[in-house]
């Protein structure tokens, strides 16, 4: 019985921490927390800008200098294009989608705890702070990088190559029957690469932030496990301590790379888009 109650304590845990908090359809946590990210990214980057000194610099600026030297070179290694706002679209992309992932660092109750302190009717105050843990906004930023593809790649090439390219490549032939046997095949080809490139940007990212705030979650089920079946929360609190302290360390890897991947898939994205066959 006192396991049964435990398994269904955990449960409402659970989906509790994994229901966003909607209103008219939308994810409005999401939303809230992706802009106020990208609201303090803007104002930190202009603050630094407007204090930056050609002296010794402080470490938040130096820190800042690195960081845009570094995407900087990737973008000049990478995307061979003409494209001025290639660099500083790789930039808001890194820091924008890092600082969406390191909202998972959080202690899980730390925010919804006070959503729920807060609110009149506590087993109904939903909240999400992970924005990449939500597939609406990897979807929506994998669907602007796509309709970014097909505008550099028209910029660069004109409407009637870009669009050519569908039918001639990468299978070529010689005279009009060899071209329209081709044309077939390398449309569909064409076709299937260029919905890849959304649907593997966003999975990508989703289902790695997803899965390691779902881990973050089942280690917080440790001591609400113990205090639900035998009173072992004291127990069980040194373990979740030790299992959250080392998964945090791996996943600050975690969300790391996978703001690197983004980024650098969508310049290669974009380069391959500018590149002419």
């Amino acid at each position: 019985m006192a396991t049964e109650e435990a398994a269904g304590g955990m449960t409402t845990y659970i989906k509790h921490h994994l229901h966003h908090l909607e209103m008219g359809g939308l994810h409005v946590d999401s939303i809230f927390f992706k802009v106020a990210l990208a609201l303090f990214f803007v104002l930190l980057f202009i603050g630094v800008a407007r204090r930056a000194t050609a002296g010794v610099p402080g470490k938040l600026q130096c820190f800042i200098e690195m960081l845009v030297e570094f995407v900087d070179g990737m973008v000049k290694e990478t995307f061979h294009g003409r494209g001025k706002l290639v660099a500083p679209l790789a930039l808001t992309i890194f820091c924008l989608v890092f600082l969406m992932n390191f909202m998972d660092m959080l202690p899980v109750d730390l925010l919804p705890g006070m959503a729920q302190a807060l609110s009149d009717h506590p087993h109904e105050a939903y909240l999400r702070i992970v924005p990449t843990a939500d597939l609406n906004t990897t979807l929506g930023m994998a669907f602007t990088v796509f309709l970014l593809i097909q505008y550099y790649g028209i910029k660069h090439k004109g409407v009637v190559k870009f669009f050519g390219e569908f039918v001639t490549a990468p299978f070529h032939a010689e005279g009009v029957v060899g071209k329209i046997l081709c044309a077939v095949p390398n449309l569909l080809l064409r076709l299937i690469e260029e919905a890849v490139r959304p649907v593997s940007l966003s999975l990508r990212l989703f289902g790695n932030m997803y899965g390691g705030e779902l881990i973050f979650i089942l280690i917080a089920c440790m001591t609400l496990g113990g205090s639900l079946t035998s009173g072992m929360t004291w127990v069980m609190a040194p373990v979740q301590f030790i299992a959250g302290f080392i998964w945090t360390a791996f996943h600050v890897l975690v969300i790391t790379l996978q703001a690197f991947i983004f980024m650098m898939l969508t310049i290669v994205y974009l380069s391959m888009a500018a590149e002419h066959h």
